[in-house]
């Protein structure tokens, strides 16, 4: 992620103190291996190609919370991610310190850059889906950069 352009506002997460305690829009950064198939709840049998994908979330309840049962093994099994991220791995995430639900927006701009895995994540959302795949992890990253003018923006890497 070093040759990635970082936008002015973006800053290194160990200078930012206390943000994961406050209300977010995020997107995980995520890496598979291998291609995949796995079944996903209700959207059964999901082909994944290896490469590296974006996914969409809102933490509301605050960010520590919702990274914290992502990058968790032992959970049970309820969202459409939980499934994936079973056999992946999250390389990083971005995240967007606000109150406010900037979820659709996002994954609509996103929908725009890169490839969406139709369905997955929106159940409960206008968006054709909260997963984006890209083959090339800096493209993902520049499409995720540019998918919000929203303030705030927190880049981290594992």
């Amino acid at each position: 992620m070093k040759d990635i352009k970082k936008p002015y506002g973006c800053f290194n997460i160990d200078r930012f103190r206390g943000f994961l305690a406050l209300k977010a829009t995020y997107v995980l950064i995520i890496y598979l291996s291998k291609d995949s198939e796995l079944t996903v709840g209700a959207l059964g049998e999901v082909k994944f190609k290896k490469g590296y994908y974006a996914y969409v979330g809102s933490a509301l309840g605050g960010l520590k919370k919702r990274l914290k049962r992502h990058l968790s093994s032992n959970k049970q099994i309820r969202w459409h991610i939980d499934y994936f991220l079973s056999v992946t791995a999250i390389i990083g995430f971005v995240a967007w310190l606000s109150p406010k639900r900037l979820e659709y927006p996002i994954a609509k701009n996103l929908s725009k850059r890169l490839k969406p895995i139709q369905g997955f994540g929106s159940s409960d959302s206008r968006c054709k889906s909260h997963l984006f795949f890209s083959m090339d992890k800096n493209k993902l990253l520049q499409a995720v950069i540019k998918s919000s003018k929203a303030k705030n923006m927190i880049l981290f890497e594992f």
